[in-house]
């Protein structure tokens, strides 16, 4: 039999049991691609991560969903950033989305994401009955953005009504699947000076609420930078306010238009999975 051990942690957690949970395979070499998928089943976490040896960065990363690989992932980079850091203030990890420089100040970990590129979405109208609010509910235009995983962002007028989202999967699917055939999307209002937020997807053929998402926040970056945000700018977009387990997502962007997000790292344990020779 081979082992392989795992790091269990809560990645945008301001207290030990908050965050969105993440594992980590920190010496993930000789699985396959179908080991890695079958291990990540196996924990049923939102994201469990792989890692092995890169020759031109600190490490190579994949990241998986119980379901399917992501070619980048915002909670999973900062916490498996953390865990290959060993003491480094800086780290750079390959994922197949490109390299993806992490910086590490004690348990905060913070990601400098891809340019925002930009592919118009359905008309709001449609969106807003996916979603079954009124269109008086929207507080802009709604696009796709993509800094490594393409997501549609959508605008809505109060924190109210990103509460009042309630999607079906069938309406969800028709607007909200990306290029790559995944449903994502991110709903946020401003709420004084923070953001508040919630990220939904199809799993399982139901419809999944993340904890916190930190390729949500990137392209949230994203999305202010087209509507001219005036810079710097500088927020914590807050997640799971309906789902008993609050994130705090840090979303940064600098005066010369780089997209940083970040958020503290916390370990809540480890353990090791056996694999058949």
């Amino acid at each position: 039999m081979r082992t392989f051990r795992y790091l269990l942690l809560n990645v945008f957690s301001e207290s030990h049991f908050a965050g969105n949970p993440l594992a980590v395979f920190p010496a993930a070499h000789g699985l396959t691609d179908t080991e890695m998928q079958q291990l990540a089943q196996q924990l049923n976490l939102s994201e469990t991560t792989f890692v092995t040896a890169h020759a031109s960065a600190d490490a190579a990363v994949r990241i998986f969903t119980p379901n399917y690989e992501l070619p980048f992932a915002g909670h999973p980079t900062l916490g498996t950033a953390w865990a290959v850091a060993q003491g480094r203030a800086d780290v750079t990890l390959a994922m197949p989305a490109g390299l993806i420089p992490v910086r590490l100040d004690g348990d905060v970990a913070t990601l400098t994401a891809q340019p925002p590129r930009y592919r118009d979405a359905t008309p709001t109208a449609e969106i807003a009955t996916a979603l079954r609010l009124p269109a008086s509910a929207f507080a802009g235009t709604p696009r796709w953005v993509n800094t490594g995983t393409e997501q549609l962002v959508v605008p809505l007028a109060s924190a109210e009504a990103v509460s009042a989202c309630a999607p079906t999967v069938a309406a969800f699917e028709a607007v909200a699947t990306n290029a790559v055939g995944v449903a994502q999307m991110l709903v946020w209002a401003r709420d004084g000076a923070d953001i508040v937020a919630r990220f939904f997807w199809v799993q399982y053929g139901a419809i999944g609420e993340d904890y916190g998402t930190g390729s949500a926040g990137a392209n949230l970056a994203g999305w202010l930078l087209g509507e001219a945000t005036p810079l710097p700018f500088m927020a914590t977009m807050i997640q799971g306010r309906g789902i008993g387990r609050l994130a705090h997502v840090r979303v940064l962007i600098d005066a010369d238009r780089a997209i940083r997000v970040g958020g503290r790292v916390v370990q809540v344990g480890e353990g090791a999975l056996t694999l058949p020779d």
